[in-house]
C-alpha cells in the first residue's frame, strides 16, 4: 500500500468514526431528556452524561429509552472495534515492512 492511499484510508476511517461517535453523543442527549434525573434543567449547556447512559445510572426505565440505551452502547462498541482494527491494521503493515 502506498503512503497516500495510507493516509487517505486513514481520513475516511477517521470520519467514520467520528460521525459514528456524534451519533453516540446526539442518543445520549435524547435519553437524557428522557430521564427526569439526567435531564437538564439549568438552563445552559452541558457535557453528554455518557458515563450515566452507558452504566444505566439514573436513566429512565421505559422500554423506549432502554433501547434507544442499546443503540448507544452499540454505536459506542463500533468506535471501539474501529480502533482495535485500525490498531491492528498498522502492527500488521508494520510487521510487514
Amino acid at each position: 500500500m502506498t503512503g497516500t492511499s495510507f493516509y487517505v484510508l486513514c481520513g475516511v476511517w477517521a470520519l467514520v468514526m467520528l460521525a459514528i461517535f456524534i451519533q453516540a453523543i446526539r442518543l445520549s442527549y435524547r435519553i437524557e431528556a428522557r430521564s427526569p434525573d439526567l435531564a437538564n434543567r439549568s438552563g445552559f449547556p452541558r457535557n453528554a452524561m455518557m458515563f450515566h447512559t452507558v452504566t444505566n445510572t439514573n436513566v429512565a426505565r421505559d422500554q423506549e429509552t432502554q433501547a434507544m440505551r442499546r443503540r448507544m452502547n452499540r454505536l459506542l462498541l463500533i468506535v471501539l472495534a474501529g480502533f482495535a482494527l485500525l490498531w491492528a491494521g498498522v502492527s500488521l503493515v508494520q510487521s510487514v515492512e
